[in-house]
């Protein structure tokens, strides 16, 4: 689990404002800046722009979550038109065409930084029918990218894990394990209704990713792991597969 402190969050406001000008940045540019993910600063606040409050700035419709919206917008858009999720030529190319969309930088310059952005549209996006085919052209980047790590990484000390989402019953169990398969047999050990793995995700941050997902789910919480979810949570569940 991200052992990030709420200090360390607001000096990191502090730094990149300070680097951007004075202005604070949005949600998703301070994640490609810094690393520090919605799940982390969530912990200590409900709104990223109280967090920015608390680090001595007042939150501007440019620089909040209203910024990344309208990101959102104008790149989904552009989706719609191309039937994919742009490249970054195409986003200059958009940018000649149209002097009011925003320039490539704010959207991504890394592939990194663009695996996020689709990651954080997917999010923003879920339990919206009308943007289901949008998900699709985010979660081909989100497999993308993921799929290529340096299979000749000599690093072994990142060990890959899994969260899982368990059903049994009316309820689902959300954990991590560095083996699914063993775990579910453990699992169906302790029930004695049957128990069904219905997805997992593949992470080299389990226990971050758990964390993310058990915050999301806090209001559907029974005890333990064990949530009561509905069915668009299952599916905004197994649209992650792979975050490495």
């Amino acid at each position: 689990m991200s052992n990030i402190t709420k200090q360390e969050i607001l000096d990191a406001i502090r730094q990149t404002a300070k680097e951007n000008n004075g202005k604070p940045l949005g949600t998703s540019r301070f994640e490609n800046e810094t690393g520090i993910k919605p799940y982390d600063w969530k912990k200590y606040w409900a709104r990223f722009g109280d967090a920015q409050k608390e680090a001595g700035f007042e939150p501007n419709k440019l620089q909040t979550a209203y910024a990344d919206e309208f990101l959102y917008v104008k790149i989904i858009g552009l989706m719609r038109k191309l039937n994919k999720f742009p490249a970054l030529g195409e986003l200059r190319l958009e940018k000649n065409n149209d002097s009011k969309f925003p320039n490539h930088k704010s959207f991504f310059e890394t592939k990194e930084q663009k695996k996020k952005l689709a990651m954080n549209i997917v999010e923003w996006c879920k339990e919206k029918k009308e943007y289901d085919e949008i998900v699709k052209y985010c979660m081909s980047v989100i497999e993308e990218y993921s799929g290529k790590e340096n299979v000749d990484n000599t690093d072994t000390s990142i060990e890959i894990g899994e969260v899982y989402l368990f059903k049994s019953g009316h309820y689902y169990k959300i954990g991590k394990t560095i083996d699914t398969v063993r775990r579910g047999m453990e699992i169906r050990i302790q029930l004695p209704e049957r128990t069904d793995l219905i997805h997992s995700i593949k992470t080299d941050d389990p226990s971050g990713i758990e964390a993310y997902w058990h915050n999301r789910f806090k209001e559907k919480r029974k005890e333990g792991e064990w949530f009561d979810l509905k069915p668009a949570d299952v599916k905004a569940f197994k649209r992650w597969r792979r975050i490495v």
